[in-house]
């Protein structure tokens, strides 16, 4: 019977790097027919870009200083990567210098960067949400920030993205109302490891 690493392993060179080879493989042809004719007009740059920066960001979150045991998705996405920005390169130099000075039409610049920004601002208004397990483990609400929290509740009157952010305030504050009165402010905090056996 194959074990749940070795299963693990397989399943990511097949799914993640086969089948990711493939699709940033995928554009050469259309680059060698760029190169031979010496013109990129006609093409659209936006999947290259797109794909630099998913690329970019695979092969951050597969660092160490993220996840451990991400190889598989380093290596791939660094492939991607390098390949991506010759793509992009080679769009640039075989390009009209018109299209190479003007950007994309205002609509496709802001559905990209519109989607950057709902990305972020969901990240944004959870990460708070880290703290919670902190505060039930110690069930104390001393390292929490209270404006903050209110805040993100607060901030669903202009955007609907922030819901999620409104949602985490409001968690928040519930477990800000539950545990303030149990909270020592001048007792210094236990480990969380001592935390944990106490409890257990």
């Amino acid at each position: 019977m194959v074990d749940i690493g070795t299963a693990r392993t397989i399943i990511g060179i097949v799914g993640e790097n086969i089948i990711s080879f493939s699709l940033f493989m995928s554009p050469i042809l259309t680059f060698i027919k760029i190169c031979k004719k010496k013109t990129g007009a006609g093409f659209k740059p936006t999947p290259y870009v797109v794909m630099v920066l998913n690329c970019a960001l695979w092969v951050f979150y597969g660092m160490p200083i993220v996840r451990l045991d991400s190889l598989l998705i380093v290596t791939i996405n660094g492939f991607g990567l390098g390949l991506a920005l010759i793509y992009v390169g080679i769009f640039l130099i075989y390009s009209p210098w018109n299209i190479r000075v003007t950007s994309p039409t205002i609509d496709l610049r802001f559905a990209f960067v519109g989607t950057l920004c709902i990305i972020f601002n969901i990240v944004l208004h959870t990460s708070p949400l880290t703290i919670m397990r902190h505060v039930i483990q110690i069930e104390s609400i001393k390292y929490m920030p209270f404006y903050l929290s209110l805040a993100y509740l607060l901030n669903i009157i202009w955007s609907v993205p922030n819901g999620l952010g409104a949602l985490s305030g409001l968690m928040q504050l519930i477990l800000y109302a539950t545990y303030y009165r149990t909270t020592k402010w001048d007792e210094p905090e236990k480990p969380t490891s001592e935390v944990e056996i106490s409890a257990a």
